[in-house]
């Protein structure tokens, strides 16, 4: 997730502080992932520092609003006009993860595997529960973030069901086994 890009798009409607940003962060997409207030203030720093943004004079209470400049309209405009690259997108842990406890003695993997797809199950209910809620709100940005969630977590479910089929197949790996 982009909060560099994110913040650019926010600063694009208008001069805002750190915590105007987090709230719209959050209202955009639909509270999805929290957005910590220290790393929207370090992210400014950072759009500051690379000439994307500039800071304002603060205001009577305090605050300091940002904007956003040409160079950070010129990067936005790039960044909505590349696609994501899926080589771009961060290491998955649960992959890592499964892959490592095939290669490291001791491990039951299909323990592993199912513990995991218990937890990924509670999760879909609670995306759904929460689709449910968020149907009656007029939030399109927050209920695409969480179709979105539903669907990489049905995904991933399917994944580890077939990890499941794969560790009881006739030919399937042990752990700490040596692999070709």
């Amino acid at each position: 997730m982009s909060i560099r890009y994110g913040l650019l798009a926010l600063l694009e409607r208008g001069p805002m502080y750190g915590y105007q940003l987090r709230s719209a962060f959050e209202d955009s997409i639909g509270a999805a992932w929290p957005l910590n207030i220290g790393q929207v203030y370090t992210t400014l720093g950072r759009l500051v520092r690379d000439g994307l943004v500039r800071a304002l004079p603060e205001h009577e209470a305090g605050q300091r609003p940002y904007q956003i400049t040409e160079a950070g309209r010129r990067a936005l405009a790039s960044w909505f006009d590349t696609a994501v690259n899926h080589t771009d997108r961060p290491r998955d842990e649960l992959t890592i993860k499964l892959a490592l406890a095939l290669a490291t003695p001791g491990v039951d993997v299909a323990t592993v595997v199912s513990t995991q797809r218990a937890a990924t199950k509670r999760a879909l209910q609670e995306f759904v529960r929460r689709k449910v809620r968020e149907t009656s709100t007029e939030n399109v940005s927050g209920r695409l973030v969480l179709d979105a969630m539903i669907f990489q977590t049905e995904a991933e479910i399917r994944w580890l069901d077939h990890c499941a089929e794969s560790l009881t197949a006739p030919s399937a790996p042990t752990a700490g086994a040596e692999q070709p």
